[in-house]
């Protein structure tokens, strides 16, 4: 067999793999919230506006009387090979007890390159396999009271998703590659019902949230590939000055009880975030960080910012820096709240 055969056997399994089996992963749980990002994702315990319909369904009970919000973020890793890249943009409302949302996300990833001699002999050709899921959710969120302080929530979604591959040359850079990945096109769009289940005890100051996120694990199926939504546990705790009748601050931390996985390997994130307000809550500031205890024990640092335009308008926005340049994000959002 010449080595031009050779190498077409290669090309043809390498597109068969990503065309047949995708480990597209669930979208992380620090994809939405621009308050949450703003912290780390220590947000369980704390998501008091609308975007508890994607953190934590059952705090939409300690919320403001109306909570709506226009937002959209990016996340990547480029640099070597592996990366990823999550786009996310949203419109969620809250006003206790229900709760309703729209997010579009659009997640791709690149997978560590495979090799192969080209037809000369002379050289290694590397090719890495390009994968995205462009999924949007319609959900709608419901809150009921369980005891005094205690709530019980879910968010029932529809959940729709596309899921596209290819094959392509290793040696571009990874940013040109997710922009690739980012363009592709066709493939069929498949839909699924899911649900998020939420939980949150209140005591003063005092707050726990648990976090069930895609209880059912939806599947995408397209001419790509599967792709399956992971099942996702979170569990939060934070502290609320105001509360207390101190200061404006709140202090939480988060922890995954359950292990993810994504193109780096697995994933269990602890994260710690704090907010404060000033200027009679004109004016807030967050930061926050969090760290991935298995796997590569991935680093990540954020910060983030409101400001009111005027009464109950604010601007909103968030910049995320992990462990080297290459690892980034940020996201703008506006927020009204009364």
């Amino acid at each position: 067999m010449t080595t031009r055969n050779l190498n077409r056997i290669f090309l043809t399994c390498a597109s068969l793999i990503v065309t047949t089996v995708l480990p597209v992963r669930a979208q992380s749980v620090e994809t939405v919230g621009t308050r949450a990002l703003g912290m780390g994702g220590a947000f369980v315990a704390v998501a008091t506006d609308s975007s508890a319909t994607w953190w934590n369904p059952a705090a939409l009970a300690t919320g403001p009387f109306l909570d709506l919000a226009l937002a959209s973020a990016v996340t990547e890793t480029t640099g070597e090979l592996p990366a990823n890249r999550d786009r996310a943009g949203w419109f969620a409302l809250g006003t206790p007890p229900f709760g309703f949302s729209y997010y579009r996300l659009r997640i791709t990833e690149i997978q560590n390159p495979t090799s192969t001699v080209t037809e000369s002999g002379s050289r290694e050709d590397r090719r890495a396999g390009v994968t995205s899921l462009a999924a949007s959710q319609l959900g709608i969120t419901l809150v009921q009271g369980v005891l005094p302080g205690v709530h019980a929530g879910t968010t029932l979604k529809y959940v729709r998703g596309t899921v596209r591959g290819s094959v392509e040359d290793a040696a571009l850079d990874s940013g040109d590659l997710l922009d690739r990945g980012e363009d592709l096109e066709g493939g069929d769009t498949d839909g699924a019902f899911d649900l998020d289940l939420g939980v949150i005890a209140v005591a003063g100051p005092l707050r726990l949230g648990l976090l069930v996120r895609n209880v059912l694990e939806p599947e995408f199926t397209s001419d790509a590939g599967v792709a399956r939504m992971d099942r996702q546990v979170r569990v939060g705790a934070a502290y609320d000055g105001e509360a207390a009748g101190k200061s404006p601050l709140v202090i939480a931390i988060d922890a995954d009880l359950r292990t993810t996985r994504d193109v780096s390997g697995e994933r269990r994130n602890v994260a710690v975030g704090a907010e404060h307000w000033w200027a009679d809550r004109r004016i807030g500031l967050r930061a926050g960080a969090r760290i991935n205890t298995i796997g590569t024990h991935s680093r990540t640092a954020t910060a983030g910012g409101s400001v009111a335009l005027r009464s109950g308008l604010f601007a909103e926005g968030h910049v995320v820096h992990g462990g080297t340049d290459d690892d980034k994000g940020w996201g703008l959002g506006v927020r009204v709240s009364f």
